[in-house]
């Protein structure tokens, strides 16, 4: 339950809007401009803003954002570590999954691999109270459907 004071410093929501914008690659034009112009956000801000938390990655990484824009004009917004699977494609070194997934084997990585993309994905809002056992466990489900084999040892 929320307090008053949670009550009435609530700021009304106008909308949330999703985006996957390249690390330190957010400018004004699309896919960025029309999504946050729209509700009359300030563009330039949240430019500024994504392309300084995100300059630790390397550039053009997928990375997904999460804004809360208000009806005051005013905006939030999440950074969240790139998706399981450009991880997995990146470390397997394909560019797509397999086309028949349980048939066909498109490239194989080691246990070490998913250990490290789940140490990765532990820092992200919804995953920070997962044990790191069961996020290596959606991770190697993500990529038997993607027609990766998660082997012990690369042979």
């Amino acid at each position: 339950m929320s307090t008053l004071k949670e009550i009435l410093t609530r700021r009304p929501l106008a909308a949330t809007i999703r985006l996957t914008v390249p690390a330190g690659g957010a400018r004004p034009a699309p896919p960025v401009g029309p999504a946050l112009g729209q509700y009359r956000l300030n563009l330039m801000a949240f430019c500024k803003d994504f392309n300084a938390r995100t300059q630790k990655y390397k550039p053009d990484t997928p990375m997904a954002v999460t804004i809360t824009a208000f009806k005051d004009n005013t905006f939030e917004f999440i950074v969240k570590s790139p998706s399981v699977t450009w991880y997995l494609k990146k470390a397997a070194g394909i560019e797509s999954g397999s086309s028949r997934p349980s048939h066909v084997v498109a490239s194989s990585i080691t246990l070490k691999h998913v250990y490290e993309i789940a140490k990765i994905k532990q820092s992200d809002p919804y995953c920070q109270y997962m044990s790191l056992e069961s996020i290596s466990k959606s991770i190697i489900g993500t990529a038997n459907s993607m027609g990766i084999k998660v082997v012990k040892d690369l042979d």
